[in-house]
């Protein structure tokens, strides 16, 4: 009876192993390719249950096992021995600190060469660069070299993480997120700079990572952020080819024939090696352009030579029509033309929706964006992007010419293909997509951005800001969500301590503010108060002052001299006045604000502890230490009773009390 008993049980444990088994080989094909962040945790937590259950079945299968060895009871042995070697394989998979944007390509082909170079140089302890041959020319595939080596070489690294780098306040971004991976006490620093210090600290001193920074501009953008030292590896897309001194070129130019033969047979299925050599030939191996062929075929079951012939036919008539860009070869035209005109036909919204990308950053483009903001789009796209299957309709003839890709919860087009829409876009269409653009953005930006708790909304809007702004103020449209877009990222970026960024944008936002209102509405007084506070921070003081005073004037104009918007520009004039050592005007500017906070709010308001707090601090440099320890006293039991024990305005206080009484003491 017993020897039933554990018959049944050892074939019941020897089921669930092969189920998990099988369940292991499928996530190891499905991570070849797989990189959403949340289906990675998914399989983690499985594997730690399967390990589990291994530890459980060896129980069982010892206890089991003193009863007497059998055929069977090996049979187990060997299968968990199998099920572990397995688990190991399919962990190392899994590096555990991972972010890569884009999905592996299956149709990569060729670039072998590339990939051991590559490696060569990373294990060298040299920083590898992947830069074109040729200037200007972009679409011989860098990007997906560097996704290529990152999903071949995966098992190497613990941590694998991308960093977008076309623009520096991106960068900064990306760069301080890895903190929050890493749990580093820094994470939550309001200071960016002070966050990335950190994470560079950490991967100096630590080992098995990848750093991936995309699309830089110039190697001075990135020198900060490269940690001395060879703990790690560092791969850098680029277009730029100027890298030595930085790190090692390599120049990356198009496939090679036999590579763009194999290429489009492997995309398309066919077996026709000489038409794919002539088409190869006519698409001028360029990587972006063989696989919008490739897409198209697949799509509307075209041969090879068939496409051969339209694309010859069209790409004259587009040269005839339009004047070729210096910006991408017309191959990429070409080839974009073609599966845009299927595009329009299958769905009128998703040709809208490539418009509207081509001015808005290329990657990552929330697609909430887009929902939440429907209501500045125009038709038919406005109707479609609150319905997610009308939504998924417009999408998929894009996705399925290779026009954009979507991960997660996210899209992102080719640059190339954004330069080619805007070139054959007329000049009305221009400023339309332009103005929508803004719009969705600016409705997505969240207001008092300078907030910690608003940041994790502003952080992947901020890139798709940038560039919105700019177009729109190339097209001269949209301005007043321009100037309160920019306004509003300018706030963010100084929150983040990036001054000189933040500059840019209010100097921006100041100039349409003082075109479309005049030099001295309030509207613009809020930006040249915010103008003046980033110029402090530069230690700009004779700047920020003028701009402080400006303000301050307007302020007093349109309000009068006791408004509490007065009060903020009197506070800030004598927070400037105290940095140049004007003593007595700094405490009459604060004594000034004060009154003026306490008429409208009362004595025990939080913004009213602000004033008394500041004037405080221009009393212990004038030597008024008791004075100063009253007001800092006050200021720290309004801060309390409002705001907690642990706010960060409470901790500034409760801090200058300390220092104030070891000045007493002393």
């Amino acid at each position: 009876m017993n020897e039933d008993i554990d018959r049944i049980r050892l074939e019941d444990i020897e089921e669930h192993i092969k189920q998990d088994l099988k369940l292991l080989k499928e996530y190891e094909e499905e991570l070849r390719f797989e990189t959403e962040p949340r289906r990675r945790g998914d399989i983690r937590r499985n594997i730690q249950r399967q390990r589990e259950s291994v530890r459980q079945y060896r129980e069982e299968y010892e206890e089991l096992n003193k009863k007497g060895t059998s055929p069977q009871a090996q049979n187990l042995s060997n299968l968990l021995q199998k099920q572990e070697t397995k688990l190991d394989e399919v962990q190392k998979m899994l590096p555990l600190i991972w972010n890569i944007p884009h999905n592996r390509n299956p149709n990569f082909t060729g670039r072998e060469e590339y990939l051991t170079r590559l490696k060569d140089m990373l294990n060298s302890g040299q920083h590898a660069a992947l830069t074109q041959a040729i200037h200007g020319l972009g679409g011989v595939g860098k990007t997906q070299l560097a996704l290529e080596y990152a999903y071949r070489n995966i098992v190497e690294y613990e941590i694998v993480w991308w960093i977008r780098s076309e623009e520096t306040t991106t960068l900064a971004s990306d760069y301080a997120a890895l903190a929050r991976e890493l749990k580093l006490p820094e994470k939550d620093e309001a200071d960016q700079n002070v966050v990335n210090a950190a994470v560079k600290r950490w991967l100096e001193t630590h080992p098995a990572w990848l750093l991936v920074f995309d699309n830089v501009q110039k190697p001075e953008d990135i020198n900060k952020y490269v940690p001395h030292g060879s703990a790690g590896h560092i791969l850098v897309t680029s277009r730029n080819p100027s890298w030595r001194g930085t790190a090692t070129p390599l120049d990356v130019h198009v496939l090679k024939r036999s590579e763009s033969i194999d290429f489009l047979l492997k995309r398309t299925g066919y077996t026709d090696e000489a038409s794919a050599g002539a088409l190869a030939e006519a698409l001028g191996d360029l990587p972006l352009a063989l696989e919008q062929a490739g897409a198209y075929m697949e799509s509307k079951g075209r041969s090879l030579s068939d496409y051969m012939d339209m694309f010859t036919e069209h790409k004259n008539r587009l040269l005839n029509k339009v004047k070729p860009s210096t910006d991408y070869p017309d191959t990429v035209a070409t080839t974009w033309d073609l599966a845009f005109q299927e595009v329009q036909q299958a769905s009128p919204e998703g040709a809208d929706l490539l418009y509207l990308f081509a001015y808005l950053a290329p990657d990552d483009i929330p697609i909430e964006l887009m929902t939440q903001g429907a209501q500045y789009l125009p038709e038919p796209l406005a109707a479609a992007v609150p319905n997610p299957l009308d939504f998924d309709e417009a999408i998929e003839p894009l996705l399925c010419y290779s026009l954009v890709e979507k991960t997660g919860e996210t899209l992102s087009v080719h640059r190339l293909v954004q330069a080619v829409i805007r070139d054959r876009l007329a000049e009305n269409e221009k400023k339309k997509w332009a103005e929508a653009a803004v719009n969705i953005v600016n409705n997505g930006f969240m207001g008092n951005s300078n907030d910690v708790r608003n940041w994790p909304a502003c952080v992947p809007l901020l890139p798709h800001a940038l560039v919105a702004a700019e177009y729109a103020e190339t097209h001269q449209v949209a301005l007043e969500s321009t100037r309160r877009l920019l306004n509003e990222s300018g706030l963010f970026l100084r929150s983040r301590a990036q001054f000189t960024e933040a500059k840019k944008n209010y100097e921006r936002a100041l100039a349409i503010g003082e075109a479309s209102y005049g030099p001295d509405h309030p509207d613009v007084a809020i930006v040249v108060n915010n103008l003046g506070g980033v110029l402090r921070d530069l230690i700009d003081m004779e700047g920020a002052k003028k701009n402080f005073e400006r303000a301050l004037a307007i302020g007093k104009s349109a309000y009068g001299p006791d408004h509490p918007h007065v009060a903020i520009y009197v506070n800030n004039l004598g927070r400037v006045l105290q940095d140049l050592g004007d003593m007595e005007g700094a405490k009459k500017n604060f004594e000034r604000a004060l009154a003026i906070d306490e008429a409208a709010y009362g004595p025990d308001h939080p913004t009213v502890a602000i004033r008394v707090n500041n004037l405080g601090s221009v009393l212990q440099d004038l030597g008024d230490l008791q004075g100063a320890k009253k007001n800092f006293e006050r200021a720290l039991a309004i801060f309390t009773k409002f705001l907690g024990e642990d706010h960060p305005n409470t901790v500034t206080v409760r801090d200058n009390i300390e220092y104030l009484e070891s000045q007493l003491e002393n």
